[in-house]
């Protein structure tokens, strides 16, 4: 099992605690790390750590992991640290112990975001932007039912409560040209990716969501929503 949990516990708990202090903290640490020396930071340091969140664990050799963690502060900074675990116990019932002190390291790398496969253009006066505009609006708004936009025997739950109170669409793509005139043939499939500009009193939430549209008897049909397909994915 990843030690992940484990080791944003022990972490949080580092960054919170001080040598010679005795806090529920301190003790925490003493407790899951009893030979991994207390840190000695300023009152301030102490106390401004918002959250720790685990990025990535390494198994390494038998029982041994390394998992890298991000420390986020109050100021908006972000400070990154591995945790040398080693674990043991039953695969159902794992138990996990800190070999040693965290390290401080660099941001870790960034990857390279894929080319998009949604290149085609859709117009906003079109047939799959009325589509998409009205799926929407009642997806996310509450303005009418869902089901009527859904592919036969396909069923879309939508977001409820309805957390917005208007939606609007903005830029449409596609991964080819039938999405951007009038409507093919019965069965023609592509998708397209939306980006909704959704409105809860005064505030503006800027999503992007990926669907799959079926054309059917002269109109364009939903048959997916893909909310977390990556822009160079298909939506699935």
């Amino acid at each position: 099992m990843d030690p992940s949990g484990f080791a944003e516990v022990f972490l949080s708990a580092w960054l919170r605690s001080a040598a010679g202090a005795d806090s529920a903290q301190a003790s925490l640490v003493r407790t899951l790390a009893p030979d991994v020396e207390l840190p000695e930071p300023d009152a301030e340091s102490a106390q401004a750590l918002e959250r720790v969140t685990a990025l990535s664990s390494t198994k390494q050799a038998k029982g041994a992991w390394s998992v890298t963690a991000a420390a986020g502060f109050k100021d908006g900074s972000v400070r990154y640290f591995t945790v040398p675990l080693a674990s043991g116990g039953r695969p159902a019932q794992p138990s996990y112990a800190v070999t040693s002190g965290p390290a401080e390291v660099s941001a870790p790398d960034t990857a390279k975001v894929p080319d998009s496969r949604y290149e085609a253009s859709v117009p906003g006066d079109g047939p799959v932007a009325s589509t998409v505009q009205e799926f929407f609006s009642a997806y996310l708004a509450g303005a009418g039912a869902v089901d009527r936009y859904a592919a036969p025997g396909v069923r879309i739950r939508p977001v409820r409560p309805a957390p917005y109170s208007a939606v609007e669409v903005g830029q449409v793509t596609a991964t080819d040209e039938s999405a951007a005139g009038a409507v093919p043939g019965d069965g023609r499939t592509v998708g397209v990716q939306v980006t909704v500009e959704a409105r809860r009193g005064e505030g503006v939430w800027p999503l992007v969501y990926r669907l799959s549209l079926t054309a059917r008897s002269g109109r364009w049909d939903v048959a997916a929503v893909d909310a977390t397909a990556a822009g160079a994915g298909g939506v699935r």
